[in-house]
């Protein structure tokens, strides 16, 4: 069959991240797939870093070693004798418990009322011990995959990519700057010589899509979803709101732009554009709306370690479906139905 060159598009969600993890981790075993590129936000953006500065280290085997040391960082258990016990407890009632507990509810209160600006000289970005710690030289390097990072610019509201040498631990803190929690991220852009602030890249590309659609680049966009498309259930606390405005607005660009590819599809398909005008990307996904339906927004924000093994369990295994699915159509057709997920 030859081996399948893909592109990943890898969503930000805090610590829901870690399922991401199991995926790049199955995906990584796989001898047949090889990581072409790869489009990043906020978790998303450290996980494809950790990738790429592995494989350039020593091949898929460091890749996954590195994905391991950065989920052990924040706070995962990869002590295998521990393994069996992690999964007792089912992460929706770790959820429920965090969401109940009074210091969560302290927090989150705070977070609401507090700017985090007003710790004065006491604060730091507790991400930036992590991120200091990746070999920017491979990070950064024109071989092995394309690493794109993502964050929203505060004052114009408008994305920012980084790719390359303006990867740096200042891009990848401000891909995942959520504005209630941390400062925003200054970094000086080089074309007007002005220091610009960054938010969390969730806003306004979660990830973003178009720096995969480079001509060098494979046709196949895998999309990493960690934000659940779909809840049946309507939200009626205050937080269940809160949760779910967030969901909607973090995955609204990701909607826009898989709309944009249905619609040149369509314009392909009908004659109406020649094929050679626009790339013509197809789509896949790796996704397990039903678990992330079960979780909210406290075990995004909190690691708790039993949660961060499952999702990666849940990861590695959604990750095996796809390519037992779906491995034949990369390079062929896409295997997501774009037009049921507008309707």
């Amino acid at each position: 069959m030859g081996v399948k060159r893909i592109n990943l598009a890898l969503q930000g969600g805090g610590a829901h991240g870690a399922f991401t993890w199991g995926a790049l981790d199955r995906l990584l075993e796989e001898p047949g797939i090889e990581i072409a590129g790869m489009s990043g936000t906020s978790a998303g953006a450290l996980n494809g870093a950790a990738v790429k500065a592995g494989l350039l280290s020593g091949g898929r085997e460091a890749a996954r070693d590195n994905l391991a040391w950065l989920w052990e960082q924040v706070g995962a258990v990869t002590d295998e004798r521990l393994a069996p016990w992690l999964g007792l407890v089912p992460p929706a009632a770790v959820s429920a418990a965090i969401e109940a507990s009074l210091p969560f509810a302290l927090g989150d209160s705070l977070g609401r009322m507090v700017s985090p600006y007003a710790s004065g000289p006491f604060y730091r970005n507790p991400l930036e011990r992590i991120v200091a710690r990746f070999r920017y030289d491979r990070v950064c390097a024109r071989s092995g995959p394309a690493l794109a990072i993502c964050a929203t610019n505060v004052r114009t509201g408008k994305i920012r990519v980084f790719e390359g040498d303006d990867i740096t631990p200042a891009a990848i803190m401000a891909s995942a700057c959520l504005p209630t929690l941390f400062r925003a991220v200054e970094i000086e852009d080089k074309t007007t010589g002005r220091l610009e602030a960054y938010w969390d890249g969730g806003y306004t590309g979660n990830p973003a899509l178009f720096p995969l659609f480079a001509p060098d680049l494979p046709r196949d966009i895998v999309v990493i979803n960690i934000n659940p498309l779909l809840r049946d259930a309507v939200p009626t606390t205050a937080r269940e709101i809160q949760n779910r405005i967030n969901e909607i607005s973090f995955n609204a660009s990701l909607l826009r732009e898989l709309r944009a590819i249905d619609f040149v599809q369509r314009l392909i398909a009908e004659g109406r554009m020649d094929e050679g005008q626009m790339k013509r990307v197809l789509i896949h996904m790796i996704a397990d709306d039903a678990l992330m339906g079960q979780l909210s927004v406290a075990t995004k924000i909190v690691p708790v370690p039993s949660v961060l093994h499952q999702l990666f369990e849940a990861g590695r295994t959604a990750a095996s479906g796809f390519l037992e699915a779906h491995l034949g159509q990369i390079g062929q057709t896409g295997s997501v139905d774009l037009r049921a997920m507008f309707s």
